[in-house]
């Protein structure tokens, strides 16, 4: 009896959450619209998420692009299919490895920092302080971060796909004496737009995610300081697998309308 009453407390306790995030994305869609607009505050928000990223981006790819050419190198000489290299490789990066890697790597970086950054303001009632004073926290503090993660998330995931590309083309120029102009030539032969814009479209989703949860585990913190640290650790679980929930959608929709 006992355990069947927790059992339905969880799944009560997981639609309540998924109601309340609901009424959280309503209310900044509602918000995002209506003036006075924190351009300054936005600008702000993408240079930390966006500038501040590159780097952890950039290695991120690099290694990725090293590690795949590495490990499939071999499979591909067993059949005589070094040439397909840059095309399986670019065709695999771009469309799915590079987008959710990067978003996975982003979700730790710009999600667990937006949820320990207002759940750090809501415990030390600095939040509170900005509605008393009439202000709009939500618009301020919210709104900002989720369009700039949103906005950022796409650009960071393009420089990590042309990080990785180029780093498995310094693996194909040292162990098969592939010019990079000639892997570059057969990357842009291989690659088209049924390939770019389908996983563009849902970098952009990856990145509404990412700030929505941060903000809304960040912006109804409690439990004091320890609530930070759960908000943080729960923005990161959340944010991962919303983003393999969001892909799985992209793939079947892509499939359907581009038959790929």
């Amino acid at each position: 009896m006992v355990a069947s009453n927790t059992v339905w407390d969880n799944v009560k306790s997981f639609f309540e959450e998924i109601g309340d995030i609901a009424y959280f994305t309503g209310r900044f869609f509602r918000e995002v619209f209506k003036p006075p607009f924190e351009f300054r505050e936005l600008l702000r928000q993408c240079y930390n998420m966006g500038n501040r990223s590159m780097l952890l981006v950039g290695v991120t790819g690099f290694i990725l692009g090293l590690v795949f050419t590495l490990q499939s190198r071999p499979t591909l000489m067993q059949f005589g299919a070094e040439s397909w290299m840059p095309s399986m490789v670019s065709i695999s990066i771009v469309r799915e490895i590079g987008p959710v890697i990067i978003a996975l790597i982003c979700a730790g970086r710009i999600g667990s920092g937006i949820g320990a950054e207002l759940g750090s303001m809501r415990v030390t009632e600095q939040i509170d302080a900005m509605e008393v004073s009439g202000t709009n926290p939500f618009k301020f503090l919210v709104v900002t971060r989720i369009v700039a993660a949103t906005l950022m998330l796409p650009l960071l995931i393009l420089l990590g796909d042309a990080i990785a590309l180029l780093g498995s083309a310094l693996v194909e120029n040292i162990k098969g004496e592939v010019s990079f102009l000639l892997y570059f030539n057969q990357v842009f032969d291989s690659l088209k737009f049924s390939d770019l814009i389908p996983a563009t479209i849902k970098s952009f989703f990856f990145g509404f995610a990412i700030g929505l949860v941060g903000c809304y585990k960040g912006y109804y913190c409690s439990k004091g300081t320890v609530g930070v640290g759960e908000a943080s650790n729960a923005a990161v679980v959340y944010t991962s697998m919303l983003l393999f929930v969001i892909d799985f959608i992209a793939v079947f929709v892509t499939d359907i309308f581009f038959g790929i």
